[in-house]
């Protein structure tokens, strides 16, 4: 099974920071992982294109009912209906998430990750927490990422489901 990096960021943000989504993007993708995102905008767009650059696959997990709101870099677009609940998906799908820049959707998405002890790596994102491994590059928040992944997954309460889940 393909391990799952997710991207966490605002849905409109400045070419710099939509330029460091991209480069984190097809980072992800030259490594094998699969990319998962909330499918719109902003980072989430910079993020897909660089992943499909680099031939990886995508996933938007979109709080709408269309699978046309998806930006045109995602391959699989999960239409939820759910607006921003859609963000415990996002978290709960991916093994570790990099968050870049962002709002207050990202902010509640790294409250939900703490919450469910996922590593999170920030790169110019939200200041001050000390569980957060912040970085200062999208090479060093690849990098930091890919080492934070766990060797298998924990699936509590229901035990091991084989596919890589813990025992």
């Amino acid at each position: 099974m393909k391990q799952i990096i997710g991207i966490i960021g605002a849905g409109s943000c400045d070419e710099a920071t939509y330029q460091m989504a991209v480069s984190v993007g097809r980072q992800i993708a030259s490594r094998g992982y699969v990319l998962i995102c909330g499918g719109l905008g902003g980072v989430m767009e910079g993020a897909a294109r660089g992943a499909k650059e680099a031939g990886g696959t995508t996933v938007g997990i979109l709080p709408g009912f269309s699978p046309q709101d998806a930006n045109p870099f995602i391959d699989i677009p999960i239409v939820t209906g759910i607006g921003h609940a859609r963000n415990v998906i996002i978290v709960r799908t991916a093994a570790v998430l990099i968050a870049i820049s962002g709002s207050y959707g990202t902010l509640s998405e790294i409250a939900v990750a703490l919450k469910l002890k996922k590593p999170i790596v920030g790169l110019k994102t939200w200041p001050g927490f000390e569980e957060i491994h912040y970085v200062s590059t999208p090479e060093e928040a690849v990098a930091k990422a890919v080492s934070l992944i766990p060797n298998c997954i924990p699936h509590p309460p229901y035990g091991n489901h084989g596919g890589g889940y813990c025992p």
